[in-house]
């Protein structure tokens, strides 16, 4: 008898239920004898005993539904060692709850913030699996993460669309795309998207050389301009200020987002109009992408023959085209950057794309 647990934790994305969907699906025809629970809402349901019996009917027609049939919620590391509102010492609810159930693994699927909680899990003696969910792209050990095309597609399409109303105005046009402090999604939608200008955070932007680019394209006859901006896009001279004074800053911040700073600027430096489309969380919803369908059964399926298998403390990661097994504790804490000298950076700038430096 395998006893398998199993949560979402962290914000939602395209093909969870594929990647969850591709572990029961291997365990479940695996001839052994399997009983799966899932703990709702993340974390906070493995901290409250919150968990539903699952069977192989629950699987049935989530492969191309977004989001988590098993709901998510986002429980912060820096605060997992802290007691609750009631004195609950979070880890050890989860430990007990875990060994009440006699579970033999925990199945694991979410992206920076839940790895450093799994890997705490795995460092109490708790067998523990994970599967690299993120639309940022952003995980430590994999090429890629599920969640990661389908984002790309979404806002691809944003900036698509965007392209004929700016075309027909002259307008510029910023495209706000998620991303705090990695760039990956705002980069490769920008490139399929055609954007002439790219935001990203690991390359501070100074507006001046945005607003040269603005000019360059008017005087080639384009007379409109596409920027995709990262929301955590920072201009040169905020990149200088150290964290305390960032914060200070940040405290009388008057603008929605870092667009519509950078819209402001353009207006008065330049006098071109300028519009701001955030296209937001739908960046993060609807069905996932064929690629991702693909990816995360693939991820899934290779999760549930480690458990079969006994291997635990791993992330299913993927590099250089193969499904590989990344040791936990090489993934936790660690962020994976948009390199400023990397070779899908140099390329864009062949192009003619301008990154504001």
């Amino acid at each position: 008898m395998k006893r398998i647990g199993m949560l979402t934790s962290g914000g939602d994305c395209q093909a969870l239920n594929a990647a969850m969907r591709g572990v029961a699906k291997c365990l479940f025809n695996s001839g052994e004898n399997v009983e799966m629970y899932g703990f709702l809402e993340g974390y906070r349901g493995l901290i409250y005993g919150n968990f539903r019996m699952l069977t192989g009917r629950d699987f049935s027609g989530v492969l191309t539904k977004g989001g988590t049939i098993l709901g998510s919620s986002r429980t912060p590391f820096k605060t997992i060692k802290d007691p609750d509102e009631n004195g609950l010492d979070k880890v050890e609810a989860m430990k007990q709850n875990y060994y009440k159930l006699r579970l033999d693994c925990l199945v694991i699927l979410g992206g920076n913030g839940t790895h450093k909680t799994a890997n705490l899990l795995r460092s109490e003696g708790l067998n523990v699996v994970t599967l690299p969910k993120t639309i940022d792209n952003d995980l430590w050990g994999t090429d890629m993460t599920f969640g990661f095309q389908s984002a790309v597609n979404i806002a691809t399409d944003a900036i698509d669309c965007i392209h004929t109303t700016a075309a027909s105005h002259g307008r510029v046009f910023i495209v706000e795309v998620m991303g705090h402090k990695v760039g990956y999604l705002t980069l490769n939608a920008g490139i399929a998207g055609g954007a002439d200008i790219i935001l990203i955070p690991e390359i501070p932007y100074d507006i001046k050389k945005v607003i040269d680019k603005i000019e360059e394209r008017n005087r080639n006859g384009s007379m409109f301009t596409i920027l995709a901006v990262a929301e955590g896009a920072i201009s040169k001279e905020d990149a200088k200020l150290s964290k305390k004074e960032y914060k200070e800053k940040m405290k009388n911040y008057k603008f929605p987002s870092v667009s519509y700073e950078i819209a402001q600027q353009i207006q008065e430096k330049s006098g071109h109009e300028v519009r701001v489309t955030v296209p937001g969380h739908t960046q993060r919803g609807g069905s996932p992408c064929p690629y991702d369908r693909v990816f995360a059964s693939r991820l899934g399926s290779e999760a549930g023959k480690m458990i079969l298998n006994g291997e635990y403390g791993f992330m299913v990661g993927y590099k250089n085209r193969e499904i590989v097994k990344v040791p936990l504790e090489e993934v936790a804490g660690k962020l994976k950057m948009v390199a400023p000298d990397a070779r899908i950076v140099k390329e864009a700038k062949l192009l003619g794309i301008c990154f504001g430096d």
